[in-house]
């Protein structure tokens, strides 16, 4: 058994299997979930059956957890940071921010009073500070239209990088486990527009030197998954794409399919505006060139 410490009372999990998506590697697949299970250390080896869940009538469940925090007051948001700060206790390092979080009354441990703010920033100061988080895309690395960093999963007090990358993607593997390059526009111009055909061209043994996998996914403007007629929401090595003879891989974004002899590379896009995003799993330590950026990624070009 491996003990995994968390410094906090809330923990996220996500458990991850790799597939090739063929229907016999799916039931494999679904044979390893019925085995996990989650319970208290105290019912290990005994039969254990979790309670009913209970979902709190007066938590909203339809509207995205993004919008909603977003659309909170300062008092809103604020009186939920104190909520939260009396179950997870801030760490040391944080001592310094915590004393300037006195002056408008927010102390670890303690309800906040909304009263201490001035209220002419109640409803400017949320969307101030998201532009303000959101102006962190200036400090991505940027090369061939791609913003990547790898300065991800571990923040220390670098508040305003742990806030960006829950912003855009709820949290992120340290460097060492995936990188995850993001590409929004086809030039400093011009947007990804369904109605133009884009390729992603990897030369001949400059693929993506990963020892997990790697994947191209789209995502529409809001950062979420674009129905297709062939329900393909990215391309990777398990997609089964055709190399070009001289042995390159060259991938299809677009919205109509690109013709039978290209469909296998093709990644299908919305009509409209789109992102994407190469994920790169596990990348290899005994070839660190994702890590230290001598492995440069391809630029996406307008055909």
């Amino acid at each position: 058994m491996t003990e995994l410490k968390s410094p906090t009372s809330i923990v996220w999990m996500l458990g991850r299997i790799y597939c090739t998506g063929t229907p016999e590697d799916y039931a494999a697949v679904h044979a390893l979930q019925d085995e996990f299970k989650l319970q208290p250390l105290s019912t290990w080896g005994k039969d254990y059956t979790p309670p009913p869940g209970k979902v709190d009538p007066a938590i909203d469940m339809k509207t995205p957890v993004r919008n909603q925090v977003n659309n909170f007051s300062t008092s809103e948001y604020f009186t939920l940071l104190a909520d939260l700060m009396k179950r997870n206790p801030p760490a040391a390092a944080d001592a310094p921010a915590l004393e300037r979080f006195k002056a408008i009354g927010l102390e670890p441990g303690r309800d906040f009073d909304g009263k201490a703010l001035d209220s002419r920033w109640d409803a400017r100061l949320p969307q101030l500070s998201f532009d303000r988080i959101m102006l962190q895309l200036a400090s991505l690395k940027r090369e061939n239209g791609w913003l990547f960093t790898t300065k991800m999963g571990l923040y220390g007090t670098d508040y305003l990088q742990r806030a960006f990358v829950t912003a855009i993607g709820l949290g992120a593997n340290r460097p060492q486990d995936a990188v995850y390059p993001m590409s929004q526009r086809a030039s400093l111009l011009e947007a990804y527009e369904g109605s133009r055909n884009y390729t992603l061209r990897f030369e001949k043994g400059r693929l993506p030197p990963v020892k997990g996998f790697w994947s191209l996914t789209m995502y529409d403007e809001a950062m979420f998954f674009v129905a297709n007629p062939i329900n393909r929401y990215s391309m990777s090595l398990r997609t089964n794409p055709k190399f070009e003879p001289d042995g390159s891989l060259t991938i299809y974004i677009q919205n109509q399919s690109p013709g039978p002899d290209r469909q296998a590379n093709w990644l299908p896009a919305p009509k409209g505006k789109f992102h994407l995003m190469l994920r790169l799993y596990w990348p290899d330590e005994d070839d660190p060139s994702i890590l230290d950026g001598s492995w440069v990624i391809p630029p996406v070009n307008r055909v």
